[in-house]
């Protein structure tokens, strides 16, 4: 048995093929950056650190990888794969498709058998991303084959994956840092044959409101203690969960995900509160040494009209609840700053050059004199008044 890895960064390499080594299944990446490829097939192997249990750390021995000039190759381990997986970022899914393309027309060609295509993005609707990109350059036989034999699914990463310390990076540029946390959900709704005996790929059945659940919940209060812990200049997530000014505004936006998705889905609201609660047990677990600066990192797309912050509080609108403190998280990322990334530099200029209302409608994709917009504007001035954002 063998499956195939698009991308082999932290959660490539830090998640999913520690699963497969576990379960002792082959895998192979197929990694865009040469460097980071050259760099997998010269060492052979990797560590991966469990962040507050050092007992389950673990060499994933065996690992290979394929660069995007290997066309044929990476053709030919699609076609014979008993599963692919990608964790390329979002993105990116659409750079994939060619690979994916050729690989299900090898497949078609050898008769091969059904195959689940996994996503394990944070980004919204993911497999259909992939699936249309993939299927428009299919046609014929190939394309039925597709059609018929190949699930485009989904998974939901809750495990975490940082970078380790220079110190251990010196001894192992490929280490890996991750959460203990092990279980990864796939959407059961959209496969096509059996999923790889991995005992962690748990199969859910009603999926949709378990991503909605996860993103609006984990990715929204991720969103929250981030930019704000960028403004009163903390450097670590956990740091910035603990104080007390950055938890009464995440226990407001818990509040409001929580009662807006309990309708929605029909959750019962205090089994989504207590969802809410191991967001913040992760956010404030000091084991899990991440930087603000990370997490904070493309504030554009974090600030887009269906992701974490925008999207949550759109969700919270349409169900007639007001987004208070899920507006006072995007104020924050919209003032958010970081010479060293060019998106947040990007960000800054259109805000100082052309104002707040020009973020809103070009970054959010929201009107700045609907409610939502006025409700921002009147954060925004409220942090200004408590001296968070400065200009």
């Amino acid at each position: 048995m063998s499956c195939v890895i698009f991308g082999a960064g932290k959660i490539a390499r830090g998640f999913l093929g520690h699963l497969l080594f576990l379960s002792g299944i082959d895998f192979l990446f197929v990694e865009k950056n040469e460097t980071l490829a050259a760099l997998i097939n010269e060492r052979g192997q990797y560590t991966v650190n469990i962040l507050g249990s050092p007992e389950k750390n673990c060499m994933v021995r065996g690992a290979r990888a394929l660069t995007y000039t290997q066309k044929e190759e990476i053709a030919d381990a699609v076609a014979r794969a008993d599963a692919v997986f990608t964790a390329v970022g979002g993105k990116n899914l659409r750079d994939v498709a060619p690979f994916l393309a050729d690989g299900i027309r090898a497949r078609a060609q050898i008769g091969g058998d059904a195959l689940n295509v996994i996503t394990c993005e944070n980004w919204k609707q993911p497999a259909s991303v992939l699936k249309e990109a993939a299927t428009e350059l299919l046609e014929g036989a190939a394309l039925e084959f597709c059609r018929e034999k190949i699930g485009f699914t989904e998974a939901v990463v809750m495990r975490s994956a940082i970078e380790p310390d220079p110190e251990c990076l010196r001894k192992d540029p490929l280490a890996v840092n991750v959460q203990d946390y092990w279980q990864l959900p796939v959407d059961a709704s959209r496969l096509t044959g059996p999923l790889p005996p991995v005992p962690e790929l748990k199969k859910i059945e009603a999926f949709e409101g378990f991503l909605e659940r996860k993103f609006y919940t984990y990715n929204a209060a991720n969103g929250t203690v981030s930019y704000l812990g960028a403004l009163l200049g903390y450097e670590h997530i956990a740091d910035a969960a603990h104080d007390p000014r950055i938890l009464e505004v995440l226990e407001g936006v818990y509040q409001e995900t929580a009662r807006a998705l309990s309708a929605k889905h029909h959750f019962p609201l205090e089994e989504q509160l207590a969802f809410a609660g191991t967001s913040r047990a992760k956010l404030q677990d000091y084991n899990i040494v991440d930087s603000i600066e990370r997490n904070a990192r493309d504030p554009i797309r974090k600030l887009g009209l269906d992701d974490r912050l925008v999207g949550s509080a759109r969700l919270a609108e349409e169900y007639g609840i007001l987004p208070e403190h899920l507006c006072i998280a995007i104020a924050a990322a919209i003032y958010y700053t970081n010479d060293a990334d060019p998106f947040a530099l990007q960000l800054r200029t259109l805000r100082e050059r052309e104002g707040v209302d020009a973020v809103l409608t070009s970054v959010c994709g929201i009107d700045p004199s609907g409610q939502l917009g006025r409700l921002i504007r009147e954060k925004i001035a409220m942090l200004k008044e408590r001296g968070w954002i400065h200009g």
